[in-house]
């Protein structure tokens, strides 16, 4: 029988839309599942703030009678202002291993995007730099962190096949924790605290954090501006993320780098014990026992701590900032018991950000890439 491609226009197939990730991984060790009613609330219109200046269409694959792969296409109207260019995004790409199949949902993106005028087609990238960014292509035999998506190797060959080519490549590293702060963090964190102007900020109780929750994503929007396919959030999202991000936050694990003479952050590191186990054990589910899984992560004994969102203002980059946030994180992370750090996402491009590893012990684990195909 031939694929099948349907368009998702109500909740309950959505919903299919996003157990079908779930049910293909079924079983994969290496595989790190998402919440499925977050996901759900990402991919709402009415809900999530992205829509504000994007627009998205959601497809379903099916075979004999049973749903074989997915895709979204998606179209960042701000980003294509900013970086001059009129391109879809492809995201939320999974299916089986059949070249029809994925040959199915691309053709039907790409008719799509073709038909909002779209020169181009690349991802996976979704709404935002938030999101899951990225096709895992190498480092499939370790377990991704909460802010990655697993895929199997053949979606690569499937996606190449199509004439997708190589745009962008991201680099993960696992940092080993060290027994103390690096001799050259200590000593450039000691002259930066007497001479910049600059104090590191801790919080004991929720609401000390609080008057600081813009600042971090105001922050985040300067510090990521050139980074590929950004587009910076506007206050809706600022609020939406607020709302979801900073309750969930161990308050032991912020360090902000703030100026003394005005509270303005210059720079940022949230990070978060592995919630990887914790995610996989709830298999998309918050109930019944997905909560008590997460809270024990959270809380409990935890080897690994997930370097979520960290972040120095331009102004401040190659300054000693980044030093300032080891030097108070790594004696919390030793106290805490964590051995190693998982890196989020760096692009391949970026020395800064990889050359901030240099000296610890530190190696490159996996490697995701967005691919793009120009439209004719």
């Amino acid at each position: 029988m031939s694929v099948i491609i349907k368009e998702v226009t109500d909740k309950a197939t959505l919903k299919n839309f996003v157990v079908f990730n779930i049910k293909l991984y079924q079983g994969n060790p290496y595989y790190v599942p998402g919440l499925i009613e977050d996901e759900l609330m990402t991919l709402d219109k009415d809900k999530n703030p992205a829509f504000d200046f994007c627009e998205a269409i959601y497809y379903l694959a099916y075979k004999d009678n049973k749903i074989v792969g997915r895709i979204a296409g998606i179209i960042n109207h701000k980003a294509n202002e900013i970086w001059n260019q009129r391109y879809a995004r492809f995201s939320f790409v999974d299916f089986i291993d059949d070249e029809e199949v994925s040959k199915a949902l691309f053709e039907a993106v790409e008719k799509w995007a073709h038909s909002k005028g779209m020169t181009g087609l690349h991802g996976p990238l979704a709404f935002t730099d938030l999101d899951h960014e990225g096709l895992l292509v190498w480092g499939f035999d370790k377990v991704g962190t909460m802010a990655t998506s697993y895929s199997f190797p053949y979606y690569q060959d499937h996606i190449t096949k199509l004439g997708y080519l190589k745009d962008q490549d991201w680099n993960e590293f696992q940092i080993q924790i060290p027994d103390s702060i690096p001799e050259k963090h200590m000593r450039i964190s000691e002259i930066v605290l007497k001479r910049s102007g600059l104090k590191i900020m801790k919080f004991k109780k929720r609401k000390e954090i609080w008057p600081y929750a813009w600042k971090i994503f105001e922050l985040w929007n300067e510090a990521f501006k050139p980074l590929y396919g950004y587009s910076p959030l506007t206050e809706r999202q600022i609020e939406y993320y607020v709302k979801m991000y900073i309750p969930m936050l161990r308050l032991k694990l912020i360090t902000l780098v703030v100026k003394e003479e005005d509270d303005s952050v210059v720079g940022l590191a949230l990070t978060l014990p592995s919630l990887s186990k914790a995610l996989q054990k709830a298999k998309g589910s918050f109930f019944p026992f997905g909560w008590f899984y997460l809270l024990k992560a959270m809380y409990g004994k935890n080897e690994v701590v997930d370097l979520y969102l960290m972040g120095v203002h331009p102004e401040y980059q190659n300054k000693g900032v980044n030093a300032l946030l080891f030097y108070d994180l790594i004696p919390v992370f030793k106290e805490m018991g964590y051995k190693y750090a998982e890196s989020n996402p760096e692009l391949e491009i970026n020395k800064k950000m990889h050359s901030q590893w240099n000296d610890f012990d530190a190696k490159h684990v996996r490697t995701r890439r967005a691919f793009i195909k120009h439209l004719s």
